[in-house]
């Protein structure tokens, strides 16, 4: 499948080049452009009637317009790229509408790579079934379109794990992978702060649904420590 082509609309530079960071960190996503304002935005995406462009990282608070204008004018103009609200606006009403005008995402300031991460993988999975050949076959596959979109049905967590222990444990091991050395469970703890036990429970649950993946280490004394690296 080619590459998911996004562009990063924020208008503090330094936050645009941390968001455009991020994205060409996940595989199956590049950066085509990034805009600091509404108007350059639309420009871009009225290049080639947007066709360039397949999802945007959109900031809500532009000095030019309200990211929900930008939503709205998209829609006027017929377009239907995706957009992923990147936003620290809490407020309701701003989230009900949002999802009135098609907002995939909604990826609330400040927040981890992992969680970043989370929501884009979420999104291709989503697309790749969108954009598949043919008709669903029933009801459940519209179903799990939905879920695997909004994270709902087939992503809870089990009992005794909660979303945000699992943010800080997968932040910690990609980070701590960088140099394609991964990581004991002894080491997640130590970057993270909480228990050895606690530690392997996660990396365990990242392994059982294939978002990390467990090798043993050699060099050491004794039985191999199991290491654990980002997939």
């Amino acid at each position: 499948m080619t590459a998911i082509r996004v562009l990063v609309v924020e208008d503090e530079p330094l936050l645009a080049e941390a968001h455009s960071a991020y994205t060409e960190r996940v595989p199956g996503f590049v950066v085509v452009g990034v805009a600091h304002t509404a108007r350059a935005a639309m420009a871009a995406l009225r290049a080639n009637d947007g066709g360039d462009v397949d999802l945007v990282l959109l900031d809500f608070r532009l000095p030019d317009l309200h990211g929900l204008d930008v939503c709205r004018a998209l829609r006027a103009a017929g377009s239907s790229v995706d957009v992923l609200a990147v936003t620290s606006a809490r407020d309701l009403t701003v989230v009900r509408t949002a999802v009135s005008l098609g907002v995939t995402h909604y990826l609330l300031k400040p927040f981890t790579f992992a969680a970043f991460r989370d929501k884009l993988e979420r999104y291709a999975d989503y697309r790749a079934q969108a954009l598949a050949d043919g008709e669903v076959a029933a009801q459940h596959e519209v179903d799990q379109m939905f879920a695997t979109l909004r994270g709902t049905a087939g992503h809870s967590l089990p009992k005794g794990l909660d979303a945000q222990t699992l943010d800080r444990v997968r932040a910690a091991l990609a980070d701590g992978t960088r140099a394609e050395v991964g990581l004991s469970a002894t080491e997640v703890s130590a970057l993270t702060g909480i228990s050895r036990v606690t530690a392997r429970r996660y990396l365990e649950y990242l392994v059982t649904v294939d978002r990390a993946a467990r090798t043993p280490r050699y060099g050491t004394p004794g039985r191999p420590e199991v290491e654990y690296r980002p997939r």
